[in-house]
């Protein structure tokens, strides 16, 4: 081919490669620069700038398919502002890195789904807003392609929730505001109304700061069709502004799942009902609809749901306390807010926690290296401590900070990580779940003897603070608490996984210990009980109690039954804790037990139930024994798999066996949910049999019993008070006044014998 000097010093001419490729165009030397055309052996054509042998700058590539990009490229990638064409009619136009959609961005799908947003390595990440073809949209925010976060969506019937979000279902506090004019406040758990709510009729009074974001409804948003630059400049400035808008809703957020080209995303919410984005049916299930025809005097009503599924409906009518505006405004905030609150820049906990993080990591890192060996007893001594200043501009062994000058103190480091070893933690995952970038979570209630919680981001592991009291009588029993920990791998007693303590320079000292979270699990868990077998003092005002309230022993309604096995393992254990405590002189420990109800069977649908076993991947064989077992047992128990299951953040030991199954380890199938390992305390399912308010007292009417399958989490928590002479001196004043036996301050051998009988009235024996 013909060779030509430019003006430039470059050459310009046309070569047939070695492979076969074909470039004309600029040369600097011997390889492509400057303008030029480039085709390869399979048809893909590029025609645009190169700098040094590498696409680079803005042109064209044209494949065989037919799918085309129009933009920039930088070394010999998409990278920069461009617009590319699907073979299926899809276009794409926004910013690119390395070959993939990142940065903000336009997508119009081939089904005329569009998504305007922010990407991230390919797949919506960030804020955005996504319109069905049907007219439908969600505005909030995304994560790896799915819906993630706070968000709205609106359907084209003029339905609107706003809610948190997880895997592209509702997931979390919300409200629901229908195009009837009725509103529900409450929860959603993936797609499904799950816990208490507030169900407001039309022409009742609405709470007036649920205000919906306005995002949904302004009508400024650039179209897909103005010009590019324009385009990604004001959408810009459009979400940018929709964030400031949906941040003021306060919330703290969660997750949901990917809209991909063409699908409809359809929210099954077990009753037989669809909540779904096609225009055409109905976006939100019918039983608030049939509550719109018929408008009692009392316009707002209090609901339970258990995945989906209404099980309890009162009125709450303005005679009988209905909030007024103001009450209903701040319940609304603690709804959204949650129990918990997440440690943030100018929190009155910011410094604490960060110190906190720094020590835990400087601690972890250092003993980890160490081999693992065999605690000793000068493990247990007062010379086993770490001790550590960490200055805010750093040290030889210290990093530099951002915040106070403290002094750290990790108390037995080597008992601690064996405990951790104990029950499988790694030191890394430890260390990402409370030292990570995520901040923790604090309780927003604090217990009754005054210490915070602290929670970590995963929610694995609790941080309570400690008196200097329960420090000492923590660091007294741990010799005999790591012996019975390491004999028993199914205890029920707190497990302890470090003990820090952290002293600010005006000398306040703070004790930490760090726990296992008993309800670290993706079931929700409905209601929470702490069970102590006394009577005195142990019960829950009704104007107290909300769904995060943990309620007391003369609060519980229902007994459990378990499976036989079970049962006596339960017991077993229960006996052997209440034995060490009670060797340690330990009282005011109490059984914390957590309840996931599942909705009654009768009020699912078949193949709703059908549908979410098959989801769950269970052959077919399983599939027929849970329809034959179905009207005995709302669960499906199917031989232990492993690697198959969802087990405890930090569980060890045997798995229980089910006398269902032939005594054999079995997982636990929740439909529509999936599968987990079965252990004691942990995933254990149960019969709930409704009593009456005064758990002692059965039903008068057997025929109004209520039952419901429900999976239980169960540990013995509060294990630091001992018998000292101010509870001896509490139990001999109270008895003066109070049946000695209903109080909680009594001898440790009468105190652990009533506990145990208290749990046997509450698990009782099956006929």
């Amino acid at each position: 081919m013909a060779d030509a000097e430019t003006s430039k010093g470059t050459t310009q001419r046309g070569n047939t490669l070695p492979n076969g490729d074909i470039y004309v165009g600029n040369f600097a030397g011997l390889v492509p620069h400057g303008f030029g055309k480039y085709m390869w052996t399979d048809g893909t054509l590029y025609y645009g700038e190169w700098d040094m042998n590498k696409m680079t700058g803005r042109g064209v590539i044209q494949w065989p398919s037919g799918a085309s990009y129009d933009g920039d490229l930088r070394g010999g990638f998409i990278d920069g502002t461009g617009t590319f064409k699907g073979v299926d009619g899809s276009v794409y136009k926004g910013s690119w890195r390395m070959n993939k959609k990142h940065g903000m961005g336009t997508m119009v799908y081939s089904n005329s789904d569009i998504y305007e947003g922010f990407w991230n390595e390919g797949l919506p990440d960030g804020f955005g807003k996504y319109t069905w073809a049907d007219g439908n949209i969600y505005i909030g925010s995304w994560k790896s392609g799915r819906m993630n976060g706070r968000g709205v969506m609106q359907w084209t019937n003029g339905d609107i929730l706003d809610c948190n979000w997880v895997n592209g279902l509702a997931h979390g506090k919300g409200y629901c505001k229908y195009a009837s004019g009725a509103c529900y406040i409450g929860t959603w758990d993936r797609g499904l109304k799950d816990g208490h709510g507030i169900f407001y009729e039309p022409g009742s009074k609405i709470p007036c700061n649920l205000e919906v974001s306005e995002c949904v409804t302004d009508h400024d948003v650039t179209s897909a069709s103005s010009s590019g630059d324009e385009k990604i400049n004001n959408g810009i400035l459009f979400l940018l502004h929709r964030m400031c808008n949906m941040w003021r809703l306060g919330g703290l957020f969660h997750w949901p799942r990917r809209i991909s080209n063409g699908t409809t995303p359809v929210f099954d919410d077990n009753s037989g009902n669809y909540l779904s984005q096609d225009s055409s049916a109905e976006p939100f299930s019918t039983d608030e609809c049939l509550q719109d025809s018929v408008v009692d005097k009392a316009l707002v009503y209090e609901r339970e749901y258990v995945q989906g599924v209404l099980i309890s409906e009162k009125p709450k009518g303005y005679d009988s306390g209905m909030l007024d505006s103001g009450e209903t405004q701040d319940s609304w905030q603690k709804q959204t807010g949650g129990p918990m609150e997440t440690i943030y820049k100018g929190h009155r906990s910011y410094y604490l926690m960060l110190n906190l993080q720094l020590g835990i990591r400087y601690t972890v890192g250092k003993i980890t290296p160490v081999p693992l060996r065999e605690v000793r007893s000068n493990d247990f001594g007062p010379r086993a401590r770490i001790r550590m200043y960490f200055p805010c501009e750093g040290s030889q062994y210290t990093p530099p900070h951002c915040s106070v000058n403290f002094f750290w103190k990790d108390y037995c480091p080597m008992v601690f990580r064996n405990l951790r070893e104990m029950f499988h933690i790694d030191a890394a995952d430890y260390m990402m779940s409370i030292c990570g970038d995520d901040s923790l979570k604090e309780l927003s209630s604090p217990g009754k003897s005054g210490s915070i919680f602290y929670l970590s981001q995963d929610e694995r592991f609790v941080i309570k603070t400690l008196r200097k009291s329960e420090l000492k009588i923590l660091l007294k029993m741990l010799p005999k608490y790591y012996n019975h920990v390491r004999a028993y791998d199914n205890t029920l007693i707190t497990k302890f996984f470090g003990v820090h303590r952290i002293t600010l320079k005006a000398g306040r000292k703070v004790r930490f210990v760090v726990m296992g979270n008993m309800f670290c699990t993706e079931l929700r868990i409905h209601r929470k009980y702490d069970l102590k077998g006394s009577t005195h003092g142990r019960s829950t005002k009704r104007q107290n109690i909300n769904e995060n309230t943990t309620l007391k022993d003369l609060d519980l309604s229902y007994v459990f039954h378990v499976d036989k096995p079970w049962r006596e393992a339960l017991f077993r254990q229960i006996s052997l804790d209440c034995m060490f405590l009670e060797s340690q002189s330990i009282i005011d420990y109490s059984m914390l037990l957590g309840i996931h109800f599942r909705a009654p069977n009768h009020l699912k649908t078949a193949s709703s139930n059908q549908n979410a076993l098959e989801g769950c991947g269970i052959p077919d064989y399983d599939l027929l024994q849970y329809e034959e077992k179905s009207s005995w047992k709302g669960f499906l128990l199917v031989a232990h798999e492993p690697g198959t299951t969802v087990g405890g953040s930090h569980i060890r030991g045997s798995m229980v066996r089910a006398s269902e199954a032939g005594y054999e380890e079995v997982d636990l199938v929740l439909p529509g949910t999936g599968r987990f390992r079965v252990q004691l305390g942990v995933n254990m399912p149960a019969r709930a049999r409704k009593v009456r308010e005064d758990m002692n007292t059965e039903l008068e009417n057997q025929d109004a019993i209520e039952e419901y399958d429900v999976v239980l989490y169960l540990g013995i928590i509060d294990i630091l008070q001992d018998y000292n002479m101010s509870k001896r001196v509490e139990h001999a004043v109270k008895s003066l006044k109070f049946d000695p036996l209903s109080i909680s301050a009594v001898d440790p051998h009468l105190y652990s014998k009533r506990f145990v009988n208290f749990l046997e009235r509450v698990f009782p024996e099956e006929d």
